[in-house]
């Protein structure tokens, strides 16, 4: 189950939420889909609720001709909260039919994720042998006390209704973090397995019982690979490698949130055996970085020639772990670079000497917070000069008019009960509308004043829920009564500067309300110091992060993990080659994990790989997550299906009345490429039923630095099926772009030949500015296959999807472009290449 990002505040807030849903009486009908699928960003080919919240997909099973598909569902609203689960079935894994509501959240549980089985033999008593009933094995989150145990429900009637065991819970080990539980019937000792997370441990427990009832405890599995967030939604199962069925081995996949290849969430998997008890993965051997020469490894008693500034970094090296600190390791020799002297609240900068770059690479170990750079920060983050309007420092709202109960009775002086750490703002006092928590209302609007200077501009954090959404958090000017402009958080306690050109209402009365409308996850507003200026405020760095300077700007950037265990990472330093560059480590966060640790800075000529790198990875994009296959599927087939989406800003997507989509289903598969085992898939094979007729084609196009549109030859479209071929020549990147049109848009799909990655490039796709993580460049390794780069290419209203290689590489992203955007362009950057063979379908609309 995967709802880490909002946890902490949601079980603080659970307590108190007390609210029923009557289930609906029928399933959607074909026609009142049809009719509803039609919004901008809906997708056409993939699964999505016709409204409301849905994230990790639950209890696939595969019975009597239907391929059902539980999912994660709010039914009372557009964010995460009161999980249930939805139902959907389908006879091909492509077109779907939406059932009502199957496991219901009440007063005492959440339904969060598990799996589901076709309990054969009757096991459990719950059916006959002549009828057995479908299980569901589920987590229950406990509203009271927040203790998390897997339970039962069944059906005997095809899933269309479900009874909650009385026996519940099933398997309760007495913790908070024991989640997501997947079962399988094991043949050789004919019984149950179930595999589950051990959440914030990074373990998975395996479990056997005859009768879904009564569990004994295997063995576990972990910490092991990428740590970095919580593991969540296990699943294993045996594959055939290379198709050889004497030869099997088994795949155990771990969700990640966050700390995934791409940032956020993501979806892990490693490779090993099975014996019935434990899970023994494949000896990968012991990493060993590439040699160089150190030009920095912290050893003195000072940092020599680095300049430091402010007081994060103390006089020198830190020799290990600081006061109040958790355990760092990974750092070489005695001495670190660690920000965290006098705790998460200081901040400051160490920066190199100028020097020449002369290798390729330079790769270091780092550490500590994940606050990436973000461009067009400044590191001088002072208040800007004008009138306040408000600094809420004076022990109460002043001439401020409250309404609600969100404001409480005066400006709060920090972080709430239960609430996340809030950073950034200014002085003692700031607005804070996490009173009791998510679920208070209100408004604070300011005396009346005259517009008399250029700009208006203040600190705001919060949640994301804009002034045209219909349950806001927002400061707004109000003009006449109406509001002219507004500004809203980013799912951060964070506070960061806004600003708004007021230039237009010169001399005109206005006022400042602030807005929370909100009750569901994230429903706060965070604001401080409004000021009236006559220049725009450039927002503040709030960063923990190594940087690459070169000609005084930022072109390369690493943050940490939130993990006091350090890690390589690299720099590609070859387009700099011959410039003058500088390394600059940045602590500019004073909350959570506001700090940064860096050691080992060397100059080389290959990169070196993180644990990351080196990790397994079902998906390499950023909207893969809490990936988990079907059970009993015909042919002995594995698909697999994962939500197409990322904890970072999943409920900010700005998509309406529904927020949540599914992956296309995949069918998995395990090959040897350069002598290791790979899990890779492709899209469903019925998927190719949504085909129209003919393909838009081409061939034998040479593309030198430029794009060519192949829009004239058919290639155009909002949800399309592309298979691609290139030649390998003298550029330094080539693909395609999708999506192209309006205002420049584009979702670039190219190979980087020097680095020899597929990478999707979504920085112009569209919407993007509702989270500062969105947009961006996702990689992922493949090798080019007799000078061949063969690519598989899925797009819909509002994703693509790329399979590259024989499925090696995947890169699933969410787009939000305009709808007239539906060019599609080949191109070549830094020389030519050749586009061999191009198929470009069309694909009709599941929903019609």
């Amino acid at each position: 189950m995967s709802r880490i990002r909002v946890s902490r505040q949601a079980r603080m807030r659970v307590a108190t939420v007390v609210t029923v849903f009557a289930l609906s009486a029928a399933p959607l009908t074909p026609q009142g889909v049809a009719q509803a699928y039609t919004e901008t960003y809906r997708p056409q080919f993939h699964f999505t609720p016709q409204k409301n919240w849905m994230n990790d997909p639950n209890g696939l099973v595969y019975y009597k001709g239907e391929y059902h598909l539980f999912y994660q569902y709010n039914p009372n609203g557009n964010s995460w909260g009161d999980m249930s689960w939805g139902h959907a079935v389908s006879k091909d894994l492509v077109h779907w039919q939406e059932l009502p509501l199957a496991l219901s959240h009440d007063d005492e549980e959440m339904v969060f994720s598990g799996g589901a089985v076709v309990d054969w033999n009757n096991t459990t008593g719950f059916g006959t042998r002549e009828n057995p009933p479908m299980v569901a094995i589920y987590t229950s989150a406990y509203r009271h006390g927040g203790k998390q145990a897997q339970s039962l429900a069944y059906s005997t009637d095809q899933g269309r209704t479900w009874t909650k065991y009385q026996g519940n819970p099933v398997l309760d080990i007495g913790s908070d973090n024991f989640r997501d539980p997947k079962v399988q019937w094991y043949a050789p000792t004919k019984s149950w397995l179930m595999t589950v997370s051990l959440s914030t441990e990074h373990k998975v427990r395996f479990y056997s019982s005859k009768n879904l009832k009564d569990w004994e405890l295997q063995s576990e599995f972990g910490p092991a690979g990428a740590t970095g967030g919580v593991w969540e939604c296990p699943d294993l199962f045996p594959l055939a490698v290379d198709g050889d069925p004497k030869r099997i081995k088994w795949v155990l996949v771990v969700n990640l949130n966050p700390g995934g290849i791409a940032g956020g969430s993501a979806a892990q998997y490693f490779v090993g055996d099975f014996d019935g008890k434990k899970f023994t993965p494949e000896d990968k051997g012991t990493y060993t970085p590439p040699a160089g020469d150190v030009v920095q490894d912290f050893e003195g008693a000072g940092f020599g020639d680095w300049t430091a500034t402010g007081t994060a970094f103390g006089q020198g090296p830190a020799t290990g772990t600081l006061d109040g600190q958790q355990a760092v390791s990974g750092f070489d020799g005695k001495g670190l670079a660690n920000s965290f002297h006098g705790g998460d609240g200081t901040t400051g900068s160490l920066t190199s000497p100028s020097f020449t770059v002369t290798s390729p690479y330079l790769n270091f170990k780092t550490g500590g917070g994940r606050h990436p750079h973000q461009a067009g920060t400044v590191l001088d983050g002072t208040a800007p000069e004008g009138t306040v309007l408000a600094d809420f420092e004076g022990g109460g709202y002043g001439d401020w008019t409250a309404t609600g109960d969100a404001f409480g009775t005066a400006p709060a002086t920090g972080t709430l009960p239960g609430q996340q750490q809030v950073s950034g703002y200014l002085g003692s006092g700031l607005v804070n509308t996490f009173r009791s928590g998510d679920s208070t209302t209100g408004t604070l609007t300011s005396p009346e004043f005259t517009v008399g200077k250029k700009h208006i501009n203040f600190l705001i954090g919060g949640g994301n829920h804009p002034a045209d959404a219909a349950n806001r958090t927002a400061v707004e000017l109000l003009v006449d009564g109406q509001v002219v402009r507004s500004a809203t958080g980013k799912d951060s306690e964070a506070l960061d500067w806004a600003s708004w050109d007021v230039g237009d209402l010169a001399g005109k009365k206005a006022r400042i309300r602030i807005v929370d409308d909100n009750t569901g996850g994230w429903g706060h507003v965070n604001a401080d110091h409004i000021v009236m200026s006559d220049t725009p405020v450039r927002r503040a760095s709030q960063e923990t992060s190594v940087n690459l300077i070169v000609d005084g700007k930022v072109v390369r950037s690493v943050t940490g993990t939130d993990s006091e265990a350090m890690d390589w990472a690299s720099f590609d330093m070859r387009p700099y080659v011959g410039k003058k560059a500088q390394i600059r480590i940045v602590d500019t966060h004073t909350g959570g994990w506001g700090h940064v640790l860096a050691d080992r800075f060397t100059a080389a000529d290959k990169p070196a790989e993180s644990v990351l790198q080196r990790a397994g990875w079902a998906d390499y994009g950023k909207d893969y997550y809490a990936a988990v296959s079907w059970e009993n599927a015909p042919g002995g087939k594995r698909y697999m299906i994962g939500w197409m989406n990322n904890w970072d800003y999943g409920q900010s997507v700005p998509t309406s009345p529904w927020r949540g989509v599914q992956s296309v289903p995949r069918e998995m598969a395990l090959r040897t490429l350069d002598g290791r085992i790979r899990l890779t898939s492709k899209p469903v094979g019925s998927l190719e039923s949504l085909r129209q007729t003919e393909p838009a084609t081409a061939s034998g196009v040479s593309v030198k630095s430029t794009s060519k549109s192949l829009t004239g030859l058919g290639a155009k479209g909002k949800a399309l099926d592309i298979e691609a071929t290139f030649s390998l020549k003298d550029a330094a990147r080539f693909g395609l772009k999708v999506r192209t049109g309006a205002g420049g848009e584009e979702t670039v799909i190219g190979y980087d030949t020097a680095s020899q990655e597929l990478y999707v490039d979504r920085s112009r796709s569209g919407a993007g500015d509702f989270n500062s993580t969105f947009p961006g460049v996702q990689s992922a390794p493949l090798k080019a296959e007799n000078g061949k780069v063969r690519l598989r290419i899925l797009v819909d209203w509002s994703s693509v999807e790329v399979f590259g290689g024989r499925g090696e590489s995947v890169i699933t992203d969410q787009i939000f472009p305009y709808p007239s955007s539906t060019g599609v362009e080949v191109f070549a950057e830094g020389g030519t290449a050749t586009l061999d063979s191009l198929r470009a379908w069309r694909l009709k609309s599941i929903w019609r």
